[in-house]
């Protein structure tokens, strides 16, 4: 097992690789073979000339199609590329993922280690049995990635994380509801050290602002990436990275821990 993210800044690579028991000709097979592919991969998806077709979401085109050794094809604005290579009587299965959501990127790496893990058990003639829980996974993820989400914003700072529990249960857990105009904010939206004012912005479920001594406080939960939504956190006033990161990844923790709702 070998993961990693690489990347320039607006495109992201996600390489992982995997050593299957069966020659590249197998695996070719449960890669690209509809009725195979259906049996590890959440959704049917085929190869019509330069059309993949999927189940849901957009549709790709084949950029790459070498049997035994490489399928390469977008997803929408992702690629996707397969390569197999023999290692003795088994193979090597790399799939690089390149897309522009860097923070997305636990996501689609406990999606793919999920599937893959399905397809070795559809190679082993093996039911396929569930993995671990996907929260879990998920975090598991962002720490082996490094996916540290904060970044420098004029004149102070934004933390991104995708959080792996639905909005509504993530806006309970933060008791956004009992957030009010003027009033000061639920404990949950301040970390430790922060003196906050009064809540100048509050959309619920959604977003809120606050101020303090040095600046503006904005929590935003917007779209994301697998089950839950992307928290977007800024801080004008710049309080430490280190305060927030410790609060936020504390947030994740807790909630990657509450059953879905």
């Amino acid at each position: 097992m070998h993961d990693r993210l690489s990347g320039d800044g607006a495109r992201t690579s996600l390489h992982m690789e995997r050593r299957l028991p069966h020659p590249p000709e197998r695996v070719w097979r449960a890669l690209t073979e509809p009725g195979q592919v259906r049996q590890w991969f959440p959704a049917d998806m085929r190869v019509e000339g330069e059309r993949v077709i999927y189940g849901f979401g957009p549709e790709g085109r084949v950029l790459a199609f070498e049997p035994p050794r490489l399928f390469a094809h977008t997803w929408g604005e992702d690629e996707l590329r397969w390569e197999i290579r023999a290692d003795g009587e088994a193979s090597v299965l790399t799939l690089t993922h390149t897309f522009g959501d860097r923070f997305g990127a636990a996501s689609f790496a406990a999606g793919w280690h999920t599937c893959v893990r399905a397809m070795a058990a559809v190679l082993d003639g093996r039911p396929v049995a569930a993995g671990r829980d996907s929260a879990a996974l998920h975090e598991d993820f962002i720490a082996l990635l490094g996916l540290d989400g904060v970044r420098p914003h004029p004149p102070g700072l934004r933390y991104e994380r995708q959080l792996t529990r639905p909005a509504a249960q993530t806006w309970r857990h933060l008791s956004g509801e009992r957030a009010r105009l003027g009033a000061p904010p639920p404990p949950a939206f301040v970390p430790a050290g922060v003196s906050a004012g009064a809540v100048s912005a509050l959309e619920s479920g959604k977003l809120l602002e606050y101020g303090t001594a040095t600046g503006i406080v904005g929590w935003e939960l917007a779209e994301g990436t697998g089950q839950g939504p992307r928290l977007i956190v800024t801080d004008t006033g710049a309080a430490d990275a280190a305060t927030w990161r410790t609060h936020i990844e504390r947030l994740a923790s807790d909630l990657s821990d509450l059953p879905p709702t």
